[in-house]
């Protein structure tokens, strides 16, 4: 990971950074010369892990903060972390998201809570709480946002809702944080599987309407967030699909 831009002297906070899409982008964006905060709920060992490992390789560059988005106290929480591990914030990466399925005969309002909770509510309120020490810094805000925001997902409809807020939160604050403040989107298509509940044929299913034929993988997506970090710097407002040309099927 050799990165061909420089974020030394930028920090940046990541939500649900200790795995998956989270912990590849927490690595990019440090190998870019970053300093991270890395949040996380409930993967303590993970978390503590990627951080020992980022300070083995540039001390005092990597911090660490638990918290449940869904409580109003974590936001300026997580805020005073990167402030205090490097004096500001230049990067809020809203990657943390609850996922499951919500067929609409079961679907409760303790999981309408949840999902709109981690996807749209927990990513308004830190971008509130954010804006300050972003608009002094000239920061970006890049939202983990889904293709299903835009094409639902069977037996999702709740997440899908809450993730479609989330995609109208881009444009939103994009107008609204202007002009000091970018803020952009990713859309994964198939990316990492979900933990748990999908069988080998739904997977196959799903593979079968990627033009590309296979699922992005942490990668493809942590490069797609970089490139809102590093890209253009007239880019705000937007959300790229990154779903290996799923979104463009019937």
């Amino acid at each position: 990971m050799e990165p061909s831009f420089s974020l030394k002297g930028k920090t940046a906070l990541i939500t649900g950074g200790a795995a998956r899409l989270g912990a590849t982008t927490v690595r990019h964006l440090h190998a870019a010369g970053a300093a991270v905060v890395i949040h996380y709920r409930r993967s303590a060992a993970k978390a503590e892990a990627l951080r020992d490992e980022l300070l083995g390789t540039r001390p005092h560059s990597a911090a660490l903060v638990q918290g449940d988005l869904n409580d109003p106290d974590c936001w300026p929480r997580l805020i005073a972390a990167a402030v205090e591990l490097d004096g500001g914030l230049d990067i809020l990466i809203n990657n943390a998201s609850s996922y499951y399925p919500t067929p609409i005969a079961e679907a409760t309002t303790a999981q309408w809570d949840d999902l709109f909770g981690s996807n749209a509510r927990a990513p308004f309120f830190l971008a509130q709480a954010a804006a300050t020490e972003l608009r002094r810094r000239r920061g970006c805000i890049v939202n983990m946002v889904d293709i299903h925001a835009e094409r639902p997902n069977a037996n999702h409809p709740i997440y899908c809702m809450a993730k479609a807020a989330n995609a109208m939160m881009v444009k939103a604050l994009a107008r609204d944080l202007a002009p000091e403040v970018r803020v952009n989107g990713v859309a994964p298509g198939a990316a990492l599987w979900p933990d748990g509940y999908m069988e080998d044929a739904a997977k196959q299913e799903i593979l079968k309407r990627i033009p590309l034929g296979r699922p992005a993988g942490a990668e493809q997506i942590a490069q797609a967030v970089m490139f809102m970090v590093t890209g253009p710097d007239y880019i705000t407002g937007q959300i790229l699909a990154v779903d290996g040309g799923r979104s463009v099927q019937q």
